[in-house]
């Protein structure tokens, strides 16, 4: 069953880098579009950086010059680099893919959701 699987959360110092993945199982034709979201406590989730495939990314005010979203299809893997962390980037951070996937010697397009990562910054 295909599904996304993140990794790469951690404790960092602000000022400091984290590097998020988004792998994806199974027969996977092509990533459409990918969106990483982060929820901190009491806070509603966020969406902070998002691609389309072939299109420019686009980012929150609040991490634009600092986060990164890319993706390498060959490794069916989306990543957010988020670099001069600050205490308010400490969330739950998500990812959301648009994905083609070959299931059951069907092709399909659907969304799916990663686990979701805890990232946390000490100040």
């Amino acid at each position: 069953q295909l599904q996304l699987v993140e990794s790469g959360g951690g404790l960092v110092q602000a000022g400091g880098s984290l590097r998020f993945s988004c792998t994806a199982s199974g027969i996977i034709l092509h990533i459409n579009k990918v969106n990483w979201y982060r929820q901190a406590p009491g806070k509603q989730r966020e969406l902070v950086a998002d691609v389309t495939t072939g299109c420019s990314a686009n980012y929150a005010d609040s991490v634009k010059g600092r986060f990164t979203i890319s993706q390498d299809n060959a490794k069916k893997t989306a990543y957010l680099q988020m670099s001069s962390l600050k205490a308010e980037d400490a969330a739950v951070y998500y990812c959301d893919a648009d994905l083609t996937a070959d299931q059951d010697m069907s092709m399909s397009r659907n969304e799916y959701w990663g686990q979701g990562t805890q990232g946390n910054v000490s100040s």
